[in-house]
């Protein structure tokens, strides 16, 4: 089951005096990713790269800010999924010591500054959300709305025209019982449109 993280973790390694300072933190998208690489190239200006990985969706990236091709960027990223994370932002700021990792030895220094941060890390688990969308008399409308609450779904929209139509989302594997419940509530009078 894919998780985020509950809130940012820090972690730091020294190799052959070069710095390594990791972060992984729950990040919905490119454009947030991108601001906190933003802030954390000034708030480090000595340093040399600011490698980051982002598994957002179909936003995902793996930037390796100067360091050879392959040897940040990406191992940051398969640490996160190996992990199964979703919405997850990895950076890792790196001073230079002045002396040569070689590529195999850079890879290994930025899937361990991330692994050390993911160990402590905390997980969420992400709860894949269904949304549904019916039509019902007035009269079930209350109805619908005690149920919808006590199933913990969320309710999007409500229209009022000839019957009342409603949006709502809840996670997908309340779905089933939800429409069931309603369903046996509603005297089959109830109708389910597909979106």
């Amino acid at each position: 089951m894919a998780c985020t993280l509950a809130h940012p973790v820090h972690s730091e390694l020294i190799i052959k005096k070069s710095r390594f300072i990791a972060c992984v933190e729950p990040m919905a998208d490119r454009a947030l990713a991108t601001a906190r690489v933003a802030a954390l190239r000034a708030e480090h200006p000595g340093a040399v790269h600011v490698c980051w990985a982002l598994l957002a969706g179909g936003q995902s990236a793996a930037v390796d800010d100067g360091e050879p091709s392959g040897t940040a960027g990406r191992p940051m990223l398969e640490v996160m999924r190996h992990q199964d994370l979703e919405g997850a932002l990895a950076t890792v700021v790196r001073y230079w010591g002045g002396t040569k990792l070689g590529a195999g030895g850079l890879v290994r220094a930025y899937t361990d500054a991330v692994a050390q941060a993911l160990q402590k890390a905390e997980k969420i688990p992400l709860l894949r959300q269904q949304t549904l969308l019916c039509t019902l008399p007035y009269a079930f409308e209350g109805l619908l709305r005690r149920e919808i609450e006590a199933a913990g779904a969320t309710l999007l929209a409500v229209e009022h025209g000839a019957q009342v139509q409603a949006h709502f989302s809840l996670p997908e594997t309340a779905a089933a019982t939800l429409v069931a419940r309603l369903n046996e509530a509603g005297q089959g009078r109830i109708g389910w449109l597909k979106e």
